[in-house]
């Protein structure tokens, strides 16, 4: 095996954007030296390189192929003038069978041959989510492309990068690559992807990404630790961070004390989308009078400049949202309602006014479902999006609830308004917690289903990986906050009144069924996550028979217990051939389901299965109403024995028609009863 190993230097790449090239370009090249099989193959990336090492295979036979000659006891001459034929010896022929054969291979020809030629088509087709062109060539890369390395084994692997007579471009391979910008300047050699990472940390130069972002927790956690202060997580600060230095020093600088009675979400926003700085927080938990950061170069100072000058930025940074914070609270957030009548929510969903019109209505609904108080959660509900028309939310749009909870309790509202305010966008993702108080989870809830609904009126469905209005995430959210807040609710009055509210000015109006399935759709997903049998919560679900998601997961485990137990999988089985024969008849003869008529049994097992599910159905019902799943399973339970019976002992498909027709209506009896249960035609296994 040899040793490839590519890198690609360039101008600086965008953070967002490393990992995935690299990840391109070990895809790649998989593909395009498919036949070198590349394996043990390893990428690098960084602010101005992305690279390759990987084992492949020094040379290549395309194939072999199989001629058959004359046969074994064909005279000499005849095998003479087949050798001729193929420029082959007589010591290439092997017998096989009667005859001779001829196993000709194709010439081998070498990884380097290859690579010259897969290489440059690969760069020239590279799929940046962005590029650029310079100079006068076509070809085009994220930024301005400087050096390309190409090493088989150490030896350069000559290409270029122009595309055809008239193409300027005149960059080459070469085992040059390039230090730091400012320590180790200018070109080096190397001669292997050791090499390069041995020179290249001489260099000032880490390309390992995970290296990088190793070397700014420890430091930034050492520093802060010296001063009893701990570092607030950010690992999409700390990727970006380490995409954006080669040689991270991590630093600490001060907070100017004017600054500090600025809300901690403020002054940690600030640092991190203007300047990528570090929050750092008490034992106490609060914001701590310094910020963290690092720089890409070691200084002889010791960093004094770099500290002072970042300290600097910031005091700029903090007194424009100084400014933003006192103007914002000099006026209420109530007063700022009629200015939401003029944003757009969506141009076929009218204005943020109208929507917050909607969330009241929902808000009061919600909270007299839950118990708690409706006027409180109107309240809420109607200052929920005021702060979009903050200065400080114009700045920070990451910033919206919180902002509001702070100018809430600034203007006097109750802490309990103030909360639900901040929380009725929880959760915002996976991690987030979901709200804990009523008030919060009414208006949250109600923020969510509108969202559905709205969306789902005019047809605008997640596609495929598609969700640009984040409708799975607004479903899952309700979901999570259904199930960890253990919430009773019927889902399907509340997406209806929902829905009333688009059915004006040329809005199409949704039956909450179509909803409840998209909900119902990404709790399944989610369980399959958690390894929970979804196809059960399927059964449950199918067919409207449940909108309550917890009644909905409790019946769900009850399904589970009694598939599990002795008497579910003949159960099972039994409802499955049921369902099998009434399909089979049906479409032979399509009669009408009706009760079946005990005057037309002529068999004892009629009987008895008839008066089993006679005297389950009142229990059932009364079990299912109490939500006692567990009694409704015993129940269900008891019908193995019967069904058994029958199927053993009794021809459903009689020649009389009028027996086989009463049989089928009870076979029909028996699925519709186990039926109210669950949907047992959509469980697996």
């Amino acid at each position: 095996m040899a040793e490839l190993f590519i890198e690609l230097f360039s101008e600086e790449i965008p953070a967002r954007m490393q990992e995935g090239a690299a990840a391109e370009l070990k895809r790649l090249v998989g593909l395009a030296l498919a036949p070198l099989r590349p394996h043990r193959v390893k990428t690098f990336h960084g602010p101005r390189r992305i690279a390759l090492r990987a084992d492949i295979a020094a040379e290549v036979y395309p194939g072999v192929a199989v001629e058959r000659g004359p046969r074994f006891s064909a005279p000499e001459q005849a095998i003479a003038g087949f050798l001729r034929k193929h420029g082959a010896n007589r010591d290439q022929l092997r017998q096989e069978g009667d005859y001779w054969v001829l196993e000709k291979r194709d010439e081998a020809f070498g990884a380097r041959a290859l690579i010259s030629v897969a290489i440059p088509t690969l760069l020239r087709r590279f799929p940046w989510p962005k590029s650029m062109r310079w100079g006068t060539s076509a070809f085009a890369w994220v930024r301005p492309l400087r050096r390309i390395i190409c090493l088989l084994d150490g030896e350069v692997v000559d290409f270029d990068l122009r595309e055809g007579a008239d193409d300027a471009h005149g960059l080459a391979s070469s085992n040059l690559t390039e230090g730091h910008r400012f320590h180790a300047p200018g070109p080096v050699a190397v001669a292997s992807c050791a090499d390069w990472q041995e020179t290249l940390a001489e260099r000032r130069v880490l390309v390992d990404a995970a290296e990088r972002r190793t070397r700014i927790v420890r430091g930034i956690e050492a520093e802060a630790a010296a001063r009893d202060l701990r570092v607030v997580d950010d690992p999409g600060l700390l990727d970006e961070v380490a995409g954006l230095v080669e040689w991270p020093v991590p630093l600490l600088g001060r907070i100017d004390p004017a600054f500090m009675d600025l809300p901690p979400e403020v002054m940690q926003v600030s640092m991190r989308v203007n300047q990528r700085y570090f929050a750092l927080r008490t034992p106490e938990g609060n914001a701590a009078p310094w910020f963290g950061f690092v720089a890409n170069v070691e200084s002889e100072d010791g960093g004094a400049i770099i500290i002072a000058g970042n300290e600097r930025v910031l005091r700029a940074r903090f007194a424009d949202a100084r400014h933003f914070w006192d103007l914002d609270r000099r006026t209420r957030l109530a007063d700022r309602l009629p200015a939401l009548d003029a944003i757009t929510f969506h141009a076929k969903l009218g204005s943020q006014g109208e929507r917050v019109r909607r969330l009241r209505t929902l808000a009061r609904a919600i909270a007299h479902l839950i118990g708690e108080n409706v006027d409180q959660a109107d309240r809420a509900a109607s200052l929920a999006k005021t702060d979009l028309v903050t200065g400080m939310v114009g700045e920070f749009p990451e910033l919206q609830g919180i902002m509001g909870r702070y100018y809430a309790l600034h203007d006097g509202e109750p802490a309990e308004v103030a909360d639900a305010i901040r929380d009725h966008y929880a959760p915002r993702g996976a991690s987030d917690p979901v709200p804990t108080e009523p008030l919060s989870i009414a208006v949250a809830l109600a923020d969510k289903l509108d969202q559905l609904a709205g969306f789902f009126a005019i047809g605008e469905r997640p596609t495929g990986s598609g969700d640009p209005y984040a409708l799975r995430r607004a479903a899952l959210g309700l979901i999570r906050i259904i199930r960890e807040r253990g919430l009773r609710l019927h889902l399907i009055p509340l997406v209806d009144q929902a829905s009333a509210s688009f059915t004006e000015d040329g809005i199409a109006s949704n039956r909450a069924t179509d909803i409840l399935d998209f909900i119902s759709e990404r709790l399944r997903i989610q369980l399959r996550n958690e390894g929970v049998r979804h196809d059960i919560l399927a059964a449950v679900l199918a067919g409207g028979l449940e909108d309550d998601l917890n009644r909905a997961l409790n019946r769900a485990g009850s399904v589970e217990v009694l598939l599990a137990s002795a008497d579910g999988p003949n159960l099972l089985t039994a409802y499955r051939r049921a369902a099998n024969i009434l399909a089979i008849e049906l479409r032979r003869d399509p009669i009408e389901l009706t009760e079946p008529d005990p005057a037309l049994f002529t068999q004892l097992e009629e009987h008895g299965l008839f008066n089993a599910t006679s005297l389950i159905d009142p229990a059932m019902g009364q079990y299912m109403a109490q939500g006692y799943f567990g009694g409704a399973m015993g129940e269900l339970a008891s019908l193995r024995s019967p069904v058994d019976v029958f199927f053993d002992r009794v021809t459903v498909n009689d020649p009389d028609p009028d027996l086989r027709r009463n049989r089928l209506r009870l076979l029909n009896r028996v699925r519709a009863t186990m039926d109210r249960v669950a949907d047992f035609s959509k469980i697996e296994g």
